[in-house]
Formats: structure tokens, C-alpha cells, sequence
């Protein structure tokens, strides 16, 4: 026979035996859109956008559905029903860690954010308990921020009015919070040490920012130094560049809406007035400011289709069988743009989080740590880290745009699983 068609009759029974392994798993996942041999959906993906393009799939098979991302089945799930429904309510059976190739490949299935299994409890409880020892949730951690937040101040101060790109200041802030908590010790922000392990740290936020990839676990079980130090690396680099991304983009989208900026400066001349620091005991007080920060969290939509999960076992979700270890992609732009909760979700608007007589309204929609079993364990500091200093710097500067509001683009720059704000300019004007 000739070799030719020896290859092509090959690969033609290649192709119908991948077809028909897909068939025969897919007939017990949800449904979703066909996929091709090999490459699965991919290309019925937009990368720049996948956010949308899973709000596409949604309204064609529902909240729950199936995609394939080469070979293998990702089960997605789109709108707060869905998702509260898998992370809260059957919260143990979607408490694994799905594929994420890159993290695969740096951290080995070690540390708490990429960990699975009985290894991801162990090291959850230890580093929770660990942070607690160290102060977290008690006022030393209060005093760390704010002694911090005085520190970025007189930065700031050093920039005498004129222009500037606020990036690496606002990412030395939260670094040194961790820095001071874990070390000990905070750094000035021109010291070569803290500098090239800032750099570092970005590094390795930059390389991990490809989830959509797919790879094999690389599992270890014994709990050793390594685990430990790429715990360490989870902390700072999920406590240090998210919480400094939101810093930033909460300062422009104040640029953009400056009847927002001057309704929270006037709570923080009341409520704390410029002869003391802002503090926690202050947030009760100032419903809006608290509103605006909530806003600027939901508006900007972080991580737009949050980490990946996995199911721990075979897993019964709304009559579809989800077998053992498929990764799970919860949207959580489908709940904080959820135009029943939020009117008008594409704007921002404070108002989302206050009711009618103006004071503070919590909403369960609000997910922007993600829910359940995988919560981010550092939630409770990146909020506390956003309100002091996020009030320090507004109690102490007016912010200037180098262009008129209208002119001002707050669309975000998709960078593989985060929305980060464009490149800008301001002007922090000593008040």
C-alpha cells in the first residue's frame, strides 16, 4: 500500500478515536460546544477576552457547561447560582486546585496556592495558624499597615507635585506589609535587597499569568523546606502584586469620577480628620468610603475567571457527573457584573454597595477573593491594606490627572488571567 495513504488512513483512525473518546466522556459532562481533535475549543476562544467569551457560551448552554482546552474537559460555571452552589454549598468537592501548567512547572504542587489534597489542608492550617501567631487579625498587623501607609506618604511627598507613574511605589507598600510580618522587618523602598527580590516576585507573578495551557501534576508528599519557602513565595506574590494592582486602579478610576474622590475626602475630613492616621475602628464611620473601595474591587473585576478548581471526587452537579480531577473554572465576572444585584454593572458606581438612607450594604455577590474552601487565606490584610491606605494617601493629597476625566481610559489590560489598568500619569498634590 502506498505510504501515503498508509499516513493519512493513520491518522484519520488517530482523529476518530480521539472524536470518540471526547463523545463518550462529554456524554456525561455538561454540554458545551463541539470540539476539535487535539486542540479541543480553543479556538472558539477569544484570549484577549475570555471573560466574554465564556458570557457567549453561557447564554448558548446555560450556567453550566463543558469546554475543552486540548484534550482534556473543563467543566465552567457561569452566574452566582452556579458558582455559589459548587464553592459554598458542595465546597469540599470543589476544594482542589485544577491545571495550572506554569505553577506545575515552577512550584510542583507545592505551597498553598497550587497544592492539592491532604499536603494543601496540612499547609493552609499551618500557615493561617503561622499568620495569626505573627499578629494578623490582631492590632500589631493594624500598626504595620499604618506605620507603612506614613512611609508611602513621605514617598509619595518626594515626588513634589510632578508627574508620575504610581506602579512601584504602590508595589512596595503591600510587599513590605508581608515583609514586616514574615521578616520582621520593612525595607526602604531604595534598598538593593528589597528591590531585586520585588523583582523577583514580579517575575514570578509574570510567568504564572499563562493558565491556559494544559500539563500533568508533578506530586510530591513530604513536607520539606522547599514546600515551606514556596509558601513563603504564595504570599508575597499573591498578597503583594493583587493588592497593589487594586491600589492602582482604584487611583485612576478616582481620577476619572472626581465627585467620587471629593465625597470620600470629605467622610475622611470628618470622620478622621488631619491630625491623626486613618485606622480599622474608622471604616464603620466613612459607609461610602468603605462603598467606593468595594466598588473599585467589583468595577475592576481582578481575576476574571478566578484560579482554577478541581472536583476531589466524582462529583453529581445539577444531573451531570463530574469525574474526579477535572478542572473547574468558576466565572466570577459573572457575578460581580451581575445586572440583577448591580444596576448598570458596567459603570461604577458606589451606590451598588450603599442603601437608600446612605449607609453600607453587603451584598453575596461580592466575591472578589473567590468563596469557600479556597477563599484567599490573605483577605482579611488586603482589605485592611486597601482602607489605610487608600484614606492615608487621600487624606494627604489631592490627586491631579494630567488629562480631563472624559479623556481618561480605565478599559483593562488583559495580561492572561488578570485585568490590570492601563499605563498612566498623576500628580499627588500635598494638601
Amino acid at each position: 500500500m502506498d505510504p501515503f495513504v498508509v499516513l493519512v488512513l493513520s491518522l484519520s483512525c488517530l482523529l476518530l478515536l480521539s472524536l470518540w473518546r471526547q463523545s463518550s466522556v462529554r456524554g456525561k459532562l455538561p454540554p458545551g460546544p463541539t470540539p476539535l481533535p487535539v486542540i479541543g475549543n480553543f479556538l472558539q476562544i477569544d484570549v484577549k477576552d475570555i471573560s466574554q467569551s465564556l458570557t457567549n457560551f453561557s447564554k448558548v448552554y446555560g450556567p453550566v457547561f463543558t469546554l475543552y482546552l486540548g484534550r482534556q474537559p473543563t467543566v465552567v460555571l457561569h452566574g452566582y447560582e452556579a458558582v455559589k452552589e459548587a464553592l459554598i454549598d458542595h465546597g469540599e468537592e470543589f476544594a482542589g486546585r485544577g491545571s495550572f501548567p506554569m505553577a506545575e512547572k515552577i512550584n510542583k504542587g507545592l505551597g498553598i496556592i497550587f497544592s492539592n489534597g491532604s499536603r494543601w489542608k496540612e499547609i493552609r492550617r499551618f500557615s493561617l495558624m503561622t499568620l495569626r501567631n505573627l499578629g494578623m487579625g490582631k492590632r500589631t498587623i493594624e500598626d504595620r499597615v499604618q506605620e507603612e501607609a506614613q512611609c508611602l506618604v513621605e514617598e509619595l511627598r518626594k515626588t513634589n507635585g510632578s508627574p508620575c507613574d504610581p506602579t512601584f511605589i504602590l508595589s512596595c507598600a503591600p510587599c513590605n506589609v508581608i515583609c514586616s510580618i514574615i521578616f520582621q522587618n520593612r525595607f526602604d523602598y531604595k534598598d538593593q535587597d528589597f528591590l531585586t527580590f520585588m523583582e523577583k516576585v514580579n517575575e514570578n507573578v509574570r510567568i504564572l499569568s499563562s493558565p491556559w495551557l494544559q500539563a500533568n501534576n508533578n506530586q510530591q508528599s513530604e513536607f520539606t523546606l522547599e514546600h515551606l519557602t514556596t509558601t513563603v513565595n504564595d504570599l508575597f506574590g499573591a498578597g503583594t502584586e493583587t493588592t497593589s494592582t487594586t491600589l492602582r486602579y482604584a487611583l485612576l478610576l478616582l481620577l476619572k469620577h472626581p465627585h467620587v474622590t471629593a465625597k470620600v475626602q470629605e467622610e475622611i475630613e470628618r470622620v478622621v480628620g488631619r491630625h491623626r492616621s486613618p485606622c480599622m475602628q474608622d471604616r464603620s464611620h466613612m459607609p461610602y468610603t468603605d462603598a467606593m473601595i468595594h466598588e473599585v474591587q467589583r468595577f475592576i473585576d481582578l481575576i476574571p475567571t478566578n484560579l482554577p478548581h478541581a472536583v476531589t471526587c466524582d462529583t453529581k452537579f445539577r444531573n451531570y457527573l463530574i469525574p474526579k480531577g477535572t478542572t473547574v473554572i468558576t466565572s466570577l465576572s459573572s457575578v460581580l457584573h451581575d445586572s440583577k444585584e448591580f444596576p448598570n454593572p458596567e459603570v461604577f458606581d458606589p451606590g451598588h454597595f450603599l442603601d437608600k438612607n446612605g449607609n453600607f450594604k453587603k451584598s453575596d455577590y461580592f466575591m472578589p477573593f473567590s468563596a469557600g474552601k479556597r477563599i484567599c487565606a490573605g483577605e482579611g490584610l488586603a482589605r485592611m491594606e486597601l482602607f489605610l491606605f487608600l484614606t492615608t494617601i487621600l487624606q494627604n493629597f489631592k490627586l491631579k490627572s494630567l488629562v480631563h476625566p472624559k479623556d481618561i481610559d480605565t478599559t483593562p489590560v488583559a495580561n492572561g488571567f488578570a485585568s490590570l489598568p492601563p499605563p498612566y500619569q498623576l500628580c499627588f498634590i500635598p494638601v
